[in-house]
């Protein structure tokens, strides 16, 4: 490398511009800049600006070439980032006959991703009936929000469940895939919790009487009582009769 190249710090020849623009006139418009190619020093802040006529409520693009590789930067004046790996609330089980929502999101994508919805690795279409795959399930997908919604779950649902988020800019990222499974609801195991629960009331109703019945009750709240003393003066008796001073009763 020569010593002009290096005084320069590493030179770029920054954004070889390409501007697209999308019009109803086709071939009516004219696109123009004054530096067509821009050289500034790496780290550096650089201007970038070009001017247009003849079109009708155009889209601008800004890209970046290098070698082989194009990527875009602006998308109407905002810079574009690409999605980062979704995260996902899937169920680990969901009732069958029952509402089940799972979610799915990324926060870093510019602008913002659509989701797309995997089971088993195959894609969900937006309407279930048009797939043979997913013709007995019942769901609501929403791409923008990336809220799948089953209502109601079927037998069917059962699987692994992954979602994508794309948002045109940079590759497609796709979440961890997660089972959920959908379960009969156990009508025996409620049954039998409420058999055992009036079992349990019966029994302790039952040795409510019998202790009332067996006087354990009337005992107790007589045995809390105080007891009475009744004492009689002795009357005048014959000194042949049976002498007897006092008498108590408890």
């Amino acid at each position: 490398m020569g010593t002009k190249a290096q005084a320069e710090r590493k030179l770029l020849r920054l954004f070889v511009l390409e501007i697209l623009l999308c019009s109803l006139a086709l071939g009516s418009g004219t696109v123009h800049t004054s530096e067509p190619e821009v050289r500034i020093p790496e780290n550096n802040a650089v201007k970038l600006s070009c001017t247009y006529s003849g079109f009708s409520s155009p889209r601008v693009e800004w890209k970046f070439d290098h070698g082989d590789t194009t990527r875009l930067v602006c998308y109407n004046s905002k810079i574009t980032v690409p999605p980062s790996k979704p995260t996902v609330s899937i169920p680990s089980s969901a009732t069958i006959g029952n509402r089940a929502v799972l979610t799915c999101s990324e926060q870093d994508g510019s602008p913002p991703s659509k989701y797309t919805w995997y089971r088993d690795g195959i894609e969900m279409p937006a309407n279930p009936k048009t797939s043979r795959a997913f013709s007995n399930s019942s769901y609501n997908l929403n791409p923008t929000t990336g809220e799948l919604v089953f209502d109601p779950v079927s037998a069917s649902d059962t699987g692994e469940y992954s979602c994508q988020a794309e948002n045109g800019f940079g590759t497609a990222v796709k979440s961890n895939a997660v089972r959920m499974e959908a379960v009969e609801l156990n009508v025996g195991a409620i049954v039998a919790a409420v058999l055992v629960t009036l079992i349990l009331l019966g029994i302790l109703i039952f040795g409510i009487w019998f202790a009332y019945s067996r006087g354990y009750f009337h005992r107790a709240k007589k045995g809390t009582s105080s007891k009475k003393v009744i004492y009689s003066q002795p009357s005048a008796r014959s000194e042949g009769e049976f002498k007897q001073t006092s008498s108590f009763l408890v």
